[in-house]
């Protein structure tokens, strides 16, 4: 008896001394081993990756957010590089004689504006004036102090409030809210930038109000009181880079697309600016009337 093998298979068949019969058997295949590995898992990107991608290409860096666990980093560290550097260039312009009276006197002005409005008695009026120069300087250094405390570690639960109810929500893209903490808290790596600028813009045109805005049109005379200078000071290219990248962590989070999220975003600036505008002019307009009456 002879016989012949192939891949899952072997047939049978007899010599010239036995029976004319062939037999065939069906075999199982034999047992190979899987020579192709899986896919590595693509490289976990570090913090600085991240922090670097939010302003290279920010949908990596919210890719990244997405798709690997909870970071407390992601958030906490740009809020206290924000504090570092906006700390930093507040101590760099005080040190400088002719800002830190422009300061000074922008807090004299306001003061003059309140009293005028609500025509106190000079002996009140006088005592107010020398409360103001007295704690003027003082509370004016806390007051821009606090605030990059307040942007670096309130902004993000603020505004994580808006991405996580647009994109977890309306979106339905079932991410979780301190998702949306993270990826708001990466994009103050801008904010950081922001600061940087301002402050070499405002040591090189020697004006505390200088910005990368439109308020750069006003070459003298930048009064926060003025509702025209206040609108072009909200024209700021930072402002709107830091949206533009708010928008790409609310697209990547929810996978939705970036023209979707960037209305909804800008959107939400656009209310609350317009509304707070809106209401200084109001305010200004009613005690124009009482002063007029």
């Amino acid at each position: 008896m002879c016989w012949t093998r192939g891949p899952g298979w072997v047939i049978l068949w007899a010599g010239p001394n036995e029976s004319h019969q062939n037999y065939s058997i069906m075999e199982p295949p034999p047992q190979t081993q899987d020579t192709q590995s899986e896919a590595p898992p693509p490289p976990v990107m570090s913090l600085a990756e991240r922090m670097t991608s939010v302003i290279s290409a920010p949908s990596d860096a919210f890719d990244a957010v997405r798709d690997s666990p909870p970071s407390l980093a992601n958030w906490v560290v740009p809020a206290l590089l924000l504090i570092l550097v906006s700390w930093i260039g507040i101590a760099v312009l005080f040190s400088q004689p002719a800002l830190s009276q422009q300061a000074l006197e922008a807090g004299r002005q306001a003061m003059e504006k309140q009293l005028a409005k609500q025509n106190l008695p000079p002996a009140q009026a006088e005592r107010m004036r020398q409360i103001q120069e007295e704690w003027g300087p003082v509370s004016a250094k806390i007051l821009i102090g606090v605030t990059p405390v307040f942007v670096g570690f309130a902004g993000p639960f603020i505004w994580g409030l808006f991405v996580w109810l647009l994109g977890a929500k309306a979106f339905k893209g079932g991410f979780a809210y301190m998702k949306a903490v993270e990826a708001v808290g990466l994009a103050n790596v801008v904010v950081v930038l922001e600061s940087v600028v301002r402050t070499l813009l405002v040591l090189c045109l020697n004006n505390v109000y200088a910005s990368p805005s439109l308020a750069l049109l006003v070459t003298s005379g930048f009064d926060p009181q003025n509702t025209t200078h206040l609108l072009l000071s909200t024209v700021n290219v930072m402002t709107f880079w830091v949206l533009a990248v708010r928008s790409a962590g609310l697209a990547r989070l929810a996978r939705v697309s970036f023209g979707k999220a960037a209305a909804c975003v800008f959107g939400i600036w656009l209310t609350y600016t317009g509304v707070g505008i809106g209401l200084q002019a109001a305010s200004k307009a009613i005690m124009s009337g009482i002063q007029g009456s």
